[in-house]
């Protein structure tokens, strides 16, 4: 089965193939993918990053064939760039590039070629710092159902995101989240870059945010945003009420 290069800057991927269907989640520039079923104007497919499903409106797409022995990089940053016919565009974190050549500052997307502002460097690609600092770049980015940048995220959107910038692939609902890693059994055992999942009245989770120091918690709700974090859950001290029923604590990373 062939497989796709994702060049826009994100793409919408809803549940069913109409602009009326909710948008489960984004494919994000450089992001491969598997085109599994088609139906009026519209492709399903699959993420090779995270196996999610989803359809996708054709009129949005840009892409081109994958290369098997295609390297990615993962950018941890906005990046202007300039697509084959000297367009201009911005690619956001968590965006995928290969074979980056940073003297000649381009980079390849599929079968395509593209240049990069004049400070494009390897520090656009590094991981350096804690997962906990690269969380805290993306402070006030707003909540968007189904997002998965900084300019409109979700709460598992933003676990992943930050994540994914540190080389770990995780899933990307909260409740297959918290069904990988090791289970910390007690908050004051956790330490910073674990997630903290939360559930509703059904008992279901519903929510993920990441230890950001003891007692500290920054997730995407409404925007990300830092809050207090107990035993019981998360507490918003402008309403001094609980927000968020903790359930469980998970380390995915080392």
């Amino acid at each position: 089965m062939n497989q796709f290069v994702c060049e826009n800057v994100f793409v919408p991927l809803r549940a069913m193939p109409t602009h009326r269907s909710e948008m489960l989640s984004q494919v994000l520039f450089g992001e491969r993918y598997s085109i599994i079923d088609e139906v009026a104007g519209w492709i399903k497919i699959e993420l090779e990053f995270d196996g999610y499903r989803g359809w996708v409106d054709l009129s949005h797409v840009i892409h081109s064939e994958a290369s098997e022995s295609d390297k990615k990089f993962v950018l941890n940053r906005n990046l202007l760039c300039y697509r084959p016919d000297g367009s201009k565009m911005v690619i956001e974190p968590g965006s995928e590039i290969y074979e980056p050549d940073f003297k000649s500052k381009i980079f390849r997307a599929g079968k395509n070629i593209y240049r990069a502002n004049d400070d494009f460097s390897e520090k656009y690609i590094s991981s350096e710092g804690s997962l906990t600092d690269t969380a805290l770049k993306f402070i006030n980015s707003p909540y968007i159902w189904g997002g998965r940048i900084p300019s409109g995220i979700d709460c598992s959107g933003f676990t992943q995101l930050v994540y994914k910038i540190h080389g770990i692939t995780i899933p990307r609902d909260s409740w297959k989240q918290a069904e990988t890693g090791q289970t910390i059994e007690f908050l004051k055992d956790s330490k910073p870059g674990d997630l903290v999942f939360f559930d509703n009245e059904l008992g279901k989770i519903s929510h993920v945010g990441m230890i950001l120091s003891d007692g500290l918690v920054i997730h995407a709700s409404g925007r990300v945003k830092i809050d207090t974090i107990d035993h019981h859950g998360i507490f918003r001290r402008d309403t001094e009420k609980y927000s968020h029923r903790l359930r469980v604590i998970k380390r995915l990373a080392g």
